[in-house]
């Protein structure tokens, strides 16, 4: 793969348990760049679409991450965890016997539109100038301010209790774990984050982007046969 001496826009698959950070290193080294960054950081534990930026198509980067974002993710019923994912282990059950499809059809109308979100206190949201996931995990008591974000779709696709599969249209800085959260307590059950995929930004997709070895195999490629 030839990048050009501007630069250019990569679409990246980023692989489960990577953080965005390892990705933008991994191809740094990899593709020789003089200067690279992503716009949209994801956690560790999700996978799917990150927009890398090379040379001068970093400067794009802002103006990406402010797009509408689309993820596939699946929320366990009946569970729930401090980092509201599978960060940190399980701090609470509740039985789930009760809950039916309108009950949780219901909570994804009522977490539709403009929410006042707060983010999960193991995020990397600076807190006196430390990121809040830090002091989450020394135990340290985490305020966080609510933020307005917008949900333009919430799509229920599978219900296959625990498990819940649905598909979320939303505007930038929204939380999906905060809404997997923010669902179960609707349904009185408690829900985490169990799987999160992201599938679009803005008109990007994630059927387009590239796995991240790929990238890396077809540079060595380009320089054997250079």
């Amino acid at each position: 793969m030839i990048i050009p001496e501007e630069g250019q826009l990569l679409l990246v698959n980023k692989p489960y348990q990577w953080t965005s950070f390892d990705v933008v290193n991994k191809l740094k080294y990899g593709l020789r760049a003089k200067k690279i960054g992503h716009a949209g950081t994801l956690d560790p534990l999700a996978t799917g679409l990150l927009i890398i930026g090379i040379n001068k198509f970093t400067k794009k980067l802002n103006e990406i991450q402010g797009l509408d974002k689309e993820y596939v993710g699946v929320f366990e019923l009946g569970k729930t965890t401090p980092s509201y994912d599978l960060e940190t282990a399980f701090d609470s059950e509740l039985p789930i016997e009760g809950i039916h499809e309108e009950a949780i059809r219901q909570a994804a109308v009522a977490l539709t539109g403009q929410l006042s979100q707060v983010p999960p206190a193991h995020s990397a949201i600076k807190v006196d100038g430390q990121r809040a996931y830090k002091l989450a995990r020394r135990k340290q008591e985490v305020v966080l301010k609510s933020r307005q974000v917008t949900i333009y779709e919430f799509e229920i696709m599978e219900i296959r209790l625990p498990e819940v599969q649905v598909r979320i249209s939303c505007s930038k800085g929204t939380y999906i774990r905060s809404l997997a959260h923010d669902f179960g307590k609707l349904l009185g059950v408690g829900a985490y984050l169990k799987s999160l995929e992201r599938t679009r930004v803005g008109e990007f997709l994630l059927k387009d982007a590239y796995q991240l070895e790929e990238l890396v195999t077809l540079k060595k490629k380009d320089n054997e046969d250079h």
